[in-house]
């Protein structure tokens, strides 16, 4: 007997499903791409290092400038397409803060600071300095607050708490750490250090996260609503 073709209501979730496959897949793809540009940018533009910040990178007149724009827009996109491909019925919570922070990453990409990125307590800021400054904390702290929101989302699906649980468990204490660095020590190799660990683990969960919705299967939970 010939399989019965799938009716229009049966189509659309599959549709839906391979929609939020693809947009996964791009946003693994952009990650991997934003963190590479980001990071050529900062190793081998003329920073001061590790003692200084990730975004001097893309100070006006730095040879990296615009790999390190190109870079940041890419990591702003690959963060929008991740609140697109999130299971149907997760906190509403979680693809807004993505989205929020896709939004803060491209001004803190668009809005460069002067040299040294100079912030207070301890430093004489700009108004640009001080835009992009707390674009870059929303930006990531929306990331860090994604985590932790996924990570009691039932319908996030086993993989994707569990990765948010654990990386939101690290993720937390460091940015406390650097919030703490900065309003104590300044600007310095400790706080350096500090930025790039946040940085890149926020970047590594994005990536692995959209990886895991790109090629794994998700079956909604029965009676399960969105909140």
């Amino acid at each position: 007997m010939a399989d019965r073709a799938p009716t229009g209501v049966e189509a659309a979730p599959a549709r839906s499903d391979v929609a939020r496959r693809l947009a996964a897949s791009a946003a693994a793809g952009g990650a991997l791409a934003g963190a590479v540009a980001v990071t050529v940018a900062v190793v081998a533009g003329p920073g001061p290092g590790l003692a200084g910040y990730v975004s001097e990178a893309g100070i006006a007149g730095s040879a990296y400038a615009s790999t390190y724009r190109i870079g940041i827009l890419a990591l702003a996109g690959a963060l929008l397409l991740l609140a697109v491909a999130l299971p149907p019925g997760v906190r509403v919570a979680a693809p807004a803060l993505l989205a929020t922070s896709a939004v803060f990453t491209a001004v803190s990409g668009a809005v460069t600071c002067s040299e040294g990125c100079p912030l207070p307590p301890f430093e004489r800021a700009t108004v640009a300095d001080l835009v992009h400054g707390g674009a870059s904390i929303v930006a990531t702290g929306a990331v860090v607050l994604t985590m932790a929101v996924l990570a009691v989302s039932q319908q996030a699906g086993p993989a994707v708490r569990r990765l948010a649980a654990r990386t939101a468990a690290l993720a937390f204490p460091l940015c406390a750490a650097v919030a703490l660095a900065m309003l104590v020590v300044g600007r310095g190799t400790l706080v350096g250090v500090l930025e790039r660990l946040v940085l890149a683990l926020a970047v590594l969960w994005a990536m692995v996260t959209a990886t895991v919705l790109a090629v794994g299967r998700f079956i909604p939970p029965s009676g399960s609503s969105r909140l």
